[in-house]
């Protein structure tokens, strides 16, 4: 039932840096946040995008205007909090009405702190980020809802911008923890956590992985004391240019000639890597509803996206990788914009992706990556076949 708060009006606003301002009504936790301005296009899936750890850092505007009807549980969240820096949407369910349900969003926004602002025309916010970029941003609320409009403008121009952020250490594991294999075990995955979901976990540990999740502090002595099958990066916030730590690390990884597999920012930090280089979109990939083809086999596929750089790789098939690493190629575009969204070794056993194959709020057209994962760590088990690097295992239903 709504609180007697919850039928409160109270003022808020939300402030873009270059002075923009939309007002609205208070919600979840009371006070000011700041963080970069995004928005995302899922009319589902909202406790994934809340709980998903590369949203660190960021504002998130939700497009679609009716947010947490069904509430919130204990089953789908893909981390131990509520990761955004602050929360919008247009208009807020009073009521949560699912058999799942144990709590309303409101309830989880005010336990971990959230400062959120409801009521505001995000159709206006989401064309304003579509047309100037994605840009800092604060939220204003309680007694912050009062200060001075050209203040709160300041405060906002003076937090930290995205690009050059490293938030690795903010959202990854302290320690190293173990998720034991499902079913027949194959080996061992070592991840870097980065800002894993709980989804990518199970997805690998089904496919006969015990996983192995260490901290992004972690050196190359201590993650090849684990004795892994192979390496996996996960997603994760920040500016992959800022993550030199990781960069190395991995350099190393495909030297030793470890499978790998990277998703999201690991797609990012692989690229950089293998000596291309990396860029930030205007205002990002966010949503469940990405088309992207496959370039070796024309399939398409929709997909989940959460990322606000990407890869600058040349396309039209292989190159000589510039650090050094043999030849890569782009395996996947997104259609919208041609942003890369995939790129793949041809001579070790390394590939990523630019999207999310484990998105539990979204289509599951990529399921299968997770097979071409097990498939090539097998292969190099039997002996390094070069050409099953490059194979992809046939989609899953609902892949055109």
């Amino acid at each position: 039932m709504p609180t007697a708060r919850d039928q409160t009006i109270e003022p808020a606003v939300l402030v873009l840096e270059d002075g923009r301002r939309f007002p609205g009504r208070a919600w979840g936790a009371r006070g000011r946040t700041f963080g970069e301005a995004v928005f995302t296009t899922g009319m589902t899936g909202y406790q994934e995008t809340l709980t998903d750890p590369s949203y660190a850092g960021q504002i998130v505007v939700m497009t679609a205007p009716h947010v947490g009807n069904t509430g919130m549980n204990d089953e789908d969240p893909e981390s131990s909090r509520i990761w955004v820096a602050g929360y919008a949407a247009h208009s807020p369910s009073r009521v949560a009405s699912n058999q799942r349900s144990q709590r309303t969003l409101d309830s989880d926004l005010e336990r971990d702190g959230i400062v959120s602002i409801s009521g505001i025309d995000t159709r206006a916010v989401t064309r304003h980020l579509r047309d100037k970029g994605a840009m800092r941003s604060g939220i204003f609320s309680g007694e912050d809802a009062r200060l001075d409009a050209e203040e709160q403008l300041t405060l906002v121009r003076e937090s930290p911008e995205m690009s050059g952020r490293n938030l690795s250490a903010e959202v990854s594991t302290a320690e190293t923890y173990t998720v034991p294999a499902r079913g027949e075990r194959i080996g061992s995955v070592a991840i870097v956590d980065l800002g894993i979901k709980a989804a990518t976990i199970n997805k690998l540990a089904d496919r006969g992985f015990d996983v192995h999740v260490v901290p992004e502090s972690v050196t190359i002595d201590a993650l090849y004391a684990l004795d892994p099958s192979a390496v996996f990066y996960s997603n994760g916030p920040g500016d992959p240019e800022a993550n030199g730590h990781h960069i190395e690390l991995l350099r190393e990884v495909l030297t030793r000639r470890t499978p790998f597999f990277g998703i999201c920012f690991g797609n990012q930090l692989l690229g950089r890597a293998l000596g291309f280089g990396t860029y930030k979109l205007p205002f990002g990939h966010r949503g469940i509803n990405q088309p992207v083809v496959d370039l070796r086999s024309g399939r398409i596929g929709i997909t989940a996206h959460n990322h606000g750089f990407a890869v600058d790789a040349p396309r039209g098939g292989p190159v000589e990788t510039p650090a050094g690493f043999g030849r890569a190629e782009v395996t996947h575009v997104d259609l919208n914009d041609d942003v890369v969204e995939g790129i793949a070794c041809l001579d070790i056993p390394a590939f990523s992706v630019q999207y999310h194959p484990e998105a539990a709020a979204g289509p599951h057209d990529a399921d299968a990556l997770f097979d071409r994962f097990r498939d090539m760590v097998l292969a190099e088990q039997r002996g390094g076949d070069a050409a099953a690097i490059a194979v992809e295992t046939t989609p899953t239903d609902g892949a055109s």
